[in-house]
């Protein structure tokens, strides 16, 4: 028997902001023994820090929270990456953020996934109360690429990047992250960017953004065109480039 695991954006109303019916996104995990067509919940593994919220924000969806991510299990190593966005209250916290799981803490991840924050691996911090651990994770201070212009400061203009989608790229030799860059609280696009990094390990390693659409539309990603290895985790010099979950283009990588 071969186990599948899952990993989901979860969203539940902000009941803590009385009339609204924005949300607080965070990210859960999901096991499967029967090849996908039921799962066993493992529990949420990656959520924003207690009061990290802004009722009064302009974003059109959240209020704070954490989640729009991809999951991309190191090609070296024996961990498990979680490229996530960040929508917590300060402006410094905002941006696309990085977590890390073991391997071999798969089947057992709550309170495991450390949150890289200030060039560390930092743990989440555990609560012991009368219904059981509870866990706070950390803010990732300083994301790898941060928002330049706040989700929640009073106006509706915003410059975020969030979004991300990475895989492995077999003809780079490289990780390639793909990036939404949001202009304004409604997300509408200021374009599609590309990040590369030779490594999962260090965040600190991956490339400054550079546009390669203006415009586009939500979630871009890529689907590997290799037969028997191709998906949207390994991917080569050519492969489909999606959007809003549809293609109607090839995309071609240069060394």
């Amino acid at each position: 028997m071969r186990l599948r695991y899952g990993y989901y954006h979860n969203e539940n109303v902000a009941t803590m902001c009385r009339g609204t019916d924005k949300v607080m996104p965070r990210i859960g995990a999901a096991r499967s023994y029967d090849r996908g067509a039921t799962w066993e919940p493992l529990g949420v593994v990656v959520e924003a820090p207690p009061r990290s919220y802004n009722c009064a924000t302009n974003n059109q969806y959240f209020v704070g929270g954490v989640g729009d991510f991809s999951v991309q299990v190191g090609v070296y190593t024996q961990d498990i990456y979680f490229f996530y966005s960040l929508y917590l209250r300060d402006t410094a916290s905002q941006g696309v953020g990085v977590a890390r799981l073991a391997w071999a803490d798969r089947d057992d991840p709550r309170g495991k996934i450390m949150i890289w924050r200030e060039g560390a691996w930092v743990p989440a911090t555990v609560f012991r109360t009368p219904g059981g651990e509870r866990y706070t994770y950390p803010a990732a201070v300083v994301p790898i690429f941060p928002t330049s212009e706040s989700w929640h400061d009073g106006d509706p203009d915003a410059d975020a990047f969030w979004g991300p989608s990475v895989h492995w790229n077999t003809y780079l030799g490289r990780y390639v992250m793909l990036l939404n860059r949001a202009k304004n609280a409604n997300y509408d696009q200021e374009g599609i960017y590309i990040s590369y990094a030779s490594s999962l390990t260090d965040p600190r390693h991956w490339s400054k953004p550079e546009k390669i659409l203006n415009g586009g539309k939500w979630y871009p990603q890529v689907l590997g065109l290799e037969d028997g290895s191709g998906t949207d985790k390994t991917a080569g010099e050519w492969a489909r480039f999606f959007m809003l979950g549809s293609s109607r283009h090839f995309i071609r990588f240069r060394k």
